[in-house]
């Protein structure tokens, strides 16, 4: 049987399903264009339930597109903390800057155009056009790549990019005119809730199983196929809580690379030891009173690991009037709070931040 032949096979039952399990998410009940463009965003390499607080939040503060390309980089930073990856937010408030300046602050409403946005790629620019205009393109990411591959036992690595572009033209062939935000989103639903990754499938559940080469030759368990990252680098750092009276000292990132532009807590590479964190200390710029040394943790990136150990430490003086250097800078927690972008990376430290010092 042809590769769209069987695939065509799965369109009706998949909308049936679709039509009595469909998740109900807030973006889906009111898909404007703006919406359906800040879920896309921040769905990407977050989880559905994690990302719904931080939209309506995000909404609720940035309710459209001219106040997203005028918000100050800060508090959209501090609107999107812990979110990670950071700069889907810059590219959100520089996409609406070009919305503003060339399409009078509406979505342009073209495939073509909204790939061209800063931040769009092209499963983004497939989704927001198919469910925001009801335009017939699809939005192909891993669930729909996973769900495809399980259908026709097909054993091609699904990071090949011109396995990507085959799908997409597939799945626009089989797609009906009329319902391409269902199709695409029944696609996305099914592969989240029945054909999951990282786990055996739930094939009894499937509406589409009848129809599945791999469930029919038993492999569907070791399928999709994809290639084995590389491992990621391990990097020792040692971060400092310093408390200076009120405050908490703070370092702003570059403005290019890892965490750009953010608010950290001030590290050292390496693991020191209580000597070398004291004198640490002293370099940024502080006369330590009492230190004490924090749990360790650990943080993950894409293609990075933070092994931490951290210090609490305690100055009531400084080395020189000069101190905090360039780049730092002393807050209040409250201001930390309501001010300061700290990355998750650096969470099991943030109670240190707000706590009580002035009593040890």
């Amino acid at each position: 049987m042809k590769t769209e032949t069987r695939l065509k096979k799965c369109v009706e039952p998949l909308l049936l399903w679709y039509a009595g399990n469909r998740r109900v998410l807030p973006w889906r009940e009111d898909p404007v264009p703006y919406h359906v463009w800040l879920s896309e965003i921040m769905l990407q390499q977050t989880r559905v339930e994690a990302a719904k607080g931080y939209y309506e939040r995000f909404l609720a503060s940035l309710p459209d597109i001219p106040s997203l390309a005028a918000v100050p980089e800060d508090e959209l930073l501090k609107l999107w903390e812990g979110l990670g990856y950071y700069n889907r937010a810059r590219n959100l408030k520089k996409a609406a800057g070009v919305i503003l300046a060339q399409y009078g602050g509406e979505m342009p409403a073209s495939y073509e155009e909204l790939l061209a946005l800063p931040g769009i790629g092209e499963y983004t620019a497939g989704a927001i056009a198919s469910i925001a205009f009801k335009l017939p393109c699809a939005a192909v990411d891993g669930n729909v790549l996973r769900v495809c591959a399980r259908l026709l036992a097909d054993d091609t690595d699904i990071s090949d990019p011109a396995l990507k572009k085959t799908r997409k033209a597939e799945l626009e062939n089989i797609m009906p005119a009329d319902r391409p935000a269902s199709f695409n989103q029944a696609l996305m639903d099914l592969g989240a809730m029945i054909c999951v990754p990282n786990g055996a499938p739930r094939c009894g559940d499937c509406p589409l199983s009848s129809h599945c080469l791999a469930k029919r030759l038993k492999c569907q368990d070791s399928l999709p196929v994809k290639k084995a990252q590389k491992a990621r680098k391990i990097q020792d750092r040692t971060v400092f809580v310093i408390r200076y009276r009120d405050r908490v000292l703070l370092h702003k990132r570059p403005p290019k690379g890892l965490l750009a532009g953010l608010y950290e807590l001030p590290s050292a590479e390496g693991h020191l030891a209580r000597p070398e964190a004291l004198s640490h200390v002293r370099i940024l710029g502080f006369v330590p009173l009492h230190i004490e040394e924090l749990p360790e943790s650990r943080h993950v990136f894409s293609h990075l690991e933070w092994r931490m150990k951290a210090y609490l430490v305690r100055a009531d003086e400084l080395c020189s009037p000069d101190a905090p250097g360039e780049d730092y800078l002393l807050k209040t927690p409250q201001a930390v709070s309501g001010e300061c972008s700290i990355p998750s990376a650096f969470s099991a430290y943030a109670p240190y931040i707000k706590a009580d010092v002035t009593k040890q």
